[in-house]
């Protein structure tokens, strides 16, 4: 029956699977013809195999983006935008394909997956717009007979490094304000989900996207140096974005330094997720459940520690513990499942080690605490109750189903354990008090704040952390900056 389910999916996304890179317009194999497989993690399953590319390949796309930039950067902003809107249009026509594809590489439901793509459409659709409103300014002069103009102008070849979390969205985040600006990309995506970016590149050919304008390499976990060096070394490339571990974005960061190259750093977070008394324990009930266990507890802003006060402790963990256990948990291509399969078995085996560290330590399960009898790297949606913020699961990002919840008793002391970490993507409060709102909102460290809502991803608004979380923001009209150089020009004579 499995079987006739991964066939039946394959047909359905087999015109957009490649299996090759894509440079320049042509797809394209490694040099030295080594390859990989891509699983599909319900199954373990391999899909097909990609080229294992390195720096001589990175070397060969980064210049097919410098050849193309001219043309890309002198056409108009109409022009450009033109493009990427018919390649959002394109992919929501194509949305059931592409959704089961990333549902197969990567294992989140289906309902998810296609909200993912079209999340990912709208980035394209949005700086689309955004790109037309590149504006510069013109500054009273400091001189009669001077006049001082101040434009924006793409910064050039940019660099793109993907996760596999989000293996459609985070591509088109980077790729549609680089585009927009004017510049041209190479974008490396996360060994585990390739297939999803290569996908993108069929549907932005058929929209019209230029030769050389977007290019993905591949390659697989020893290959990812290489490659990532290449890009932060060479010379032609003005701008990375990174989305990853805070860990390997320092690494990056320190690679990028002797070229002077701006960055993009979306890096890791420990999301507090606060329940004041005075909440709507429904609403925050809810906002918990999409919060913790969408993509399997897999995104970087995911609640990590969940803090309930203590006079409705008892009643939320009831309530989560009740809905969490009606999450079906199995292969995302299923309708009828919510909770895939985590990763691969690295992923699992933190899991495992955060919930027996917390077992180990006082915390009670509620709720599972266990690998799912499914086997492979499927684990029960789980819910801790008597966790410690000096827990592993407090101090690192869990990335997996389990919810571990503490106990605080005033508004005070829980913003001190939720800023007491070196993280500041993304933090939660439950609340129906205004003034509170407004005053927890102001102390929390991070760059992104959830009021009363569990779901903060759109591309209007500005994405990204403070603190060891990154640097730079994504989506809105912030994002599009992160692409553009400002030029100031200094005229005389006027007078």
């Amino acid at each position: 029956m499995a079987d006739e389910a991964a066939f039946a999916a394959q047909r359905v996304f087999e015109p957009y699977l490649r299996d090759r890179g894509f440079v320049n317009g042509r797809w394209i194999e490694a040099q030295d013809g080594r390859r990989f497989e891509v699983t599909d993690p319900s199954s373990g399953r391999a899909i097909v195999s990609v080229p294992r590319m390195g720096a001589a390949e990175t070397r060969a796309a980064i210049a097919a983006a410098e050849a193309a930039l001219p043309g890309w950067r002198d056409s108009t902003a109409g022009a450009r935008a033109k493009v990427l809107k018919r390649w959002a249009a394109l992919m929501m026509e194509r949305q059931e394909a592409l959704a089961t594809l990333l549902t197969t590489e990567q294992g989140k439901p289906m309902a998810e997956s296609r909200a993912e793509i079209a999340y990912a459409a709208s980035f394209l659709e949005w700086f689309a717009e955004e790109g037309k409103r590149a504006y510069g300014d013109v500054i009273p002069p400091h001189r009669a007979d001077n006049r001082i103009v101040v434009t924006k102008e793409a910064i050039g070849v940019c660099a793109g490094i993907t996760p596999w979390n989000f293996p459609c969205a985070m591509v088109t985040r980077k790729a549609a304000p680089a585009l927009a600006a004017g510049c041209t990309m190479v974008l490396k995506p996360a060994e585990q989900t390739p297939l999803s970016a290569l996908a993108l590149c069929v549907i932005a050919e058929e929209a019209g996207l230029p030769p050389g304008v977007f290019n993905v390499i591949t390659g697989d976990g020893e290959d990812a140096p290489l490659i990532g060096k290449e890009l932060t070394s060479n010379p032609v490339v003005r701008k990375l974005g990174f989305t990853g571990s805070t860990e390997i974005g320092k690494l990056l960061m320190a690679q990028c330094a002797p070229t002077m190259k701006r960055i993009s750093l979306e890096l890791g977070g420990n999301a507090p997720f606060i329940v004041f008394d005075d909440a709507d324990l429904d609403e925050a009930v809810a906002g918990a459940l999409l919060c913790k266990y969408r993509n399997t507890g897999q995104t970087c802003i995911s609640a990590n520690r969940i803090l309930v006060q203590s006079g409705i402790h008892d009643a939320f963990v009831e309530r989560l513990a009740a809905a969490a256990g009606q999450l079906k948990v199995g292969n995302g291509l299923d309708p009828a499942v919510s909770i895939g399969p985590l990763i691969e078995p690295a992923g699992l085996a933190k899991v495992e080690r955060h919930v027996a560290n917390a077992i180990d330590n006082g915390a009670r399960p509620v709720l599972g605490g266990k690998r799912h009898e499914l086997g492979l790297t499927f684990f029960q949606p789980t819910v801790l109750v008597g966790v410690d913020p000096k827990m592993a699961m407090c101090c690192e990002e869990t990335f997996g189903p389990v919810a571990g919840i503490t106990s605080f008793a005033t508004e005070d002391e829980a913003i001190a354990i939720a800023n007491d970490t070196p993280y500041g993507l993304a933090s939660y409060f439950y609340t129906r008090d205004l003034a509170r709102s407004w005053r927890v909102g102001d102390k929390l460290q991070a760059g992104i704040i959830g009021i009363n809502t569990g779901f903060i991803s759109t591309e209007i608004a500005p994405f990204g952390g403070i603190k060891e979380s990154g640097i730079g923001r994504e989506g809105s009209r912030y994002g599009l900056d992160e692409f553009l150089a400002i030029k100031y020009r200094c005229i005389g004579g006027i007078a």
